[in-house]
């Protein structure tokens, strides 16, 4: 591959002008850039090739760094060697037709002057990052950025935590009401989703712990408070989404005693029913036998006296089961 054509995989190669905004930077100058011009960013998509083959024999990358960054199934880590940096993120995925649970990933090296990122898909908090990199209030070095960063994929969780609580809510208003249609796949699809977020964001605590807790010459003490207090905001969030779980299972205990009630009320109504008529049936099985001796052949009010009879005897058996509250 050329030295000055980028790869096709190349989103962007951007250097942080150490005062809040970010200029393009020419990718045939990439090979050749120091330190000393300033922050470099290069953000891949991994699934290139072209990306791929510079990240393996032109960036300068080990091939643990390298696996790392280009690996399509990750969990969130943080791993140093050195001086230098490997860290896998998650964030909620915000593209369109796309399910929360299915959390976009985000791979980060770096050495403290210069930043090598790939992903798959669009994360809406790299945007965010590079809107502010645009209107020159965005972050003036490589561990601003890296900052930054986290502190932008940490927010956009709450807007998706925040609707997992208003649909737990919405769930006990209906069943409150005594309503329980289409409740029971609802609640299927929240409780997957809430495991599928949380099955990533708990590991990323553990890895925004090893981050503020790595021994990195360029992250310095204020620093490593604010991702502390990225990480505590993260630990809300997974406290947050354990009390919409445990509202969900509560939920699904108060559907499944909802519908045993009712199937219970039912079939009680049966058994009542059942047990009312069934003198009557036997009363007027016993009248049509066709033997001889049956009283009332030849009198023309027979019928009538066995309507009566079996009209009177149901009325009294509703009344006994009345007076016993039976029902």
């Amino acid at each position: 591959m050329s030295d000055t054509v980028a790869p096709k995989g190349l989103v962007h190669a951007l250097l942080l002008d150490g005062s809040g905004g970010a200029d393009p930077y020419p990718w045939s100058k990439v090979a050749s850039w120091t330190a000393d011009e300033g922050c470099l960013w290069l953000h891949f998509d991994f699934e290139d090739e072209a990306a791929q083959n510079w990240l393996r024999d032109e960036s300068g990358l080990n091939d643990i760094a390298f696996g790392s960054l280009t690996n399509s199934e990750t969990r969130p880590r943080a791993l140093n060697r050195g001086d230098n940096l490997l860290l896998t993120l998650r964030g909620i995925n915000m593209n369109p037709d796309s399910e929360p649970d299915d959390m976009v990933s985000l791979r980060i090296w770096t050495n403290g002057s210069r930043l090598i990122s790939t992903r798959r898909r669009r994360l809406v908090s790299t945007e965010d990052v590079l809107a502010e990199l645009a209107a020159g209030s965005g972050p003036r070095d490589t561990v601003q950025l890296l900052v930054v960063w986290t502190e932008r994929i940490t927010e956009r969780m709450t807007d998706t935590i925040e609707s997992f609580e208003d649909r737990v809510l919405a769930i006990e208003e209906r069943l409150l009401n005594e309503e329980t249609t289409g409740i029971r796949m609802e609640l299927a699809t929240l409780r997957k989703q809430i495991i599928s977020v949380r099955r990533y964001l708990a590991p990323q605590r553990e890895a925004m712990n090893r981050l503020v807790a790595e021994n990195l010459s360029w992250l310095d003490d204020l620093n490593r408070l604010r991702l502390r207090e990225i990480n505590d905001r993260l630990i809300r969030h997974i406290e947050d989404m354990d009390e919409v779980r445990d509202r969900a299972v509560l939920a699904q205990e108060e559907l499944t005693s909802r519908i045993a009630e009712q199937m219970n009320a039912r079939s009680y109504l049966f058994t009542i029913a059942a047990v009312i008529f069934l003198p009557l049936g036997f009363l007027t099985g016993l009248m049509g036998i066709n033997v001889g001796g049956m009283p009332g052949i030849d009198n023309d009010y027979a019928f009538w006296v066995v309507v009566l009879l079996c009209l009177f005897s149901g009325l009294g058996l509703t009344l006994i089961f009345k007076m016993r509250r039976w029902f």
